[in-house]
């Protein structure tokens, strides 16, 4: 199963011949990883609250295909492609929502950081077991 969200290119999100940066593809998957979390019930704010950690990204890929431009609309896909307590890596794609072209693929990994102590801790059991049910 995917996850999938529409974002607008924005003008700030491009370079002088309206092409989007490299760098904010990760933006938009970011986004859409933020529209998963909203989907199931939680936030990054409650993450951070409730249960006490962050969940920064560890390593990130990215392979180009197409360029996005300023009007186009983009269409994010994940995927949750591996697991473990403390690990969660989603591949993701987006395609331009007009004709489906692929514009770039990659994938983002992220693990549970305890925010008190700074040390690698379990994802919460609750946000893993809706994010499996949801991707898998």
């Amino acid at each position: 199963m995917v996850f999938k969200t529409d974002i607008p290119v924005r003008w700030v999100d491009t370079d002088a011949l309206r092409v989007v940066h490299y760098s904010n593809y990760f933006r938009y998957v970011e986004a859409a990883e933020e529209e998963l979390y909203r989907s199931l019930g939680f936030s990054f704010k409650e993450l951070n609250e409730k249960y006490k950690i962050a969940i920064p990204r560890v390593e990130a890929f990215c392979r180009y295909e197409a360029p996005a431009r300023f009007g186009d609309i983009v269409t994010v896909v994940l995927r949750l492609e591996q697991r473990t307590e403390k690990m969660m890596r989603y591949d993701f794609e987006i395609k331009r929502k007009s004709d489906g072209e692929l514009l770039c693929a990659g994938y983002l990994k992220i693990v549970g950081l305890d925010l008190v102590g700074w040390k690698g801790t379990a994802l919460p059991a609750e946000l893993m077991a809706k994010v499996v049910n949801a991707l898998e």
